[in-house]
């Protein structure tokens, strides 16, 4: 598996069913005027936090920002950490902290992460440009300290397929832009190279064994938007739907790579054994045969959904610089 573990650094992004879709980008009218103004306000700034993603700590780089942010005294954020590897965040701090750059593991979220102050929050949201203005904050008097909250933003050219495939799979990007096929073929590629199938293995027997979902309408309701907009609580029935739903969707994915006796340096090979994938998925997000066309595409949106709200387990993107290894 060596040789496979070091080819999936050589760009499976640019692979042909993956590349295909061409350059992505995504620049909306409120983020070039937003660019201009954050470059403004840096001046008055002692202090910058820049909040990146800790999946993809490099690929969430706004390198047009970057000449004027490193002359300021900044703390590098590494955000939603509970989706990451746990194992490797260390060596993404140590990895900061060596190139001088103060650098933190967040989840804005968590109560236990990030202590909430009594002031106005702020709009958050999984895209870029939910906040479309510059808000500013006192958060202290004596002395007086203010807190600029600027709107996130992108590099108006994504520099390489790769880079922008990273960004639309942790939701940086519209689903629309890329193309939902599209991001979970990426996506299964990733699983399939890293050998994450036959990690599941080992996972609790009755997990991995359990029954099939109880209904379709509960399917339905879980997928009805990537992130959800209000948390519910779940009562125990369906926190039950919701573990079968993803031990099958595991058991599908690992039966198909166990079967699998191609190579998966070969580019065919491994679209094919993604075709395969896909077609054990729709039997287990029970779609049915009569969705025709539509059906690849809702399975793309629901195992994207599992994938961005940690449910197919943390994972990092990004390789930490100077190691040969992919990290997963």
């Amino acid at each position: 598996m060596g040789a496979v573990r070091a080819w999936v650094g050589r760009r499976v992004g640019e692979m042909g069913f993956n590349a295909g879709g061409g350059p992505i980008n995504w620049f909306p009218g409120h983020m070039a005027a937003a660019t201009r103004a954050i470059r403004d306000r840096l001046k008055l700034s002692d202090l910058v936090i820049e909040v990146r993603d800790a999946r993809i700590p490099l690929s969430s780089v706004n390198e047009d920002l970057q000449s004027v942010l490193s002359s300021k005294r900044r703390v590098i954020a590494l955000n939603k950490k509970d989706l990451a590897n746990p194992n490797i965040m260390h060596r993404w701090i140590r990895h900061f902290e060596s190139c001088k750059q103060d650098c933190i593991s967040i989840s804005a979220h968590n109560r236990n992460s990030v202590q909430k102050e009594k002031i106005k929050r702020a709009t958050v949201g999984p895209l870029p440009g939910v906040t479309q203005d510059i808000a500013g904050y006192k958060i202290a008097h004596r002395p007086s300290i203010y807190v600029l909250d600027t709107p996130g933003v992108l590099v108006p050219c994504i520099p390489n397929i790769e880079t922008g495939l990273k960004l639309a799979l942790t939701g940086a990007v519209k689903d629309s832009v890329v193309g939902e096929d599209r991001l979970a073929q990426y996506l299964l590629a990733i699983l399939n190279t890293r050998s994450t199938p036959l990690h599941w293995k080992y996972l609790d027997n009755r997990r991995m064994e359990g029954s099939q979902c109880e209904s379709e309408n509960k399917n339905d309701d879980l997928f009805r938007d990537s992130l959800p907009r209000k948390k519910k609580l779940l009562n125990e029935s369906d926190v039950r739907h919701i573990e079968n739903l993803i031990a099958e969707v595991q058991r599908t994915l690992y039966a198909t790579f166990l079967e699998f006796d191609g190579d998966l340096e070969d580019e065919s090979d491994l679209e094919s054994l993604i075709e395969k994938q896909f077609m054990g998925l729709q039997k287990a997000f029970r779609i049915p045969k009569k969705a025709g066309d539509d059906a690849r595409t809702m399975i793309s949106k629901k195992l994207l959904t599992l994938f961005r709200i940690g449910k197919l387990g943390p994972f990092t993107l990004d390789n930490v610089p100077n190691t040969r290894d992919p990290i997963a």
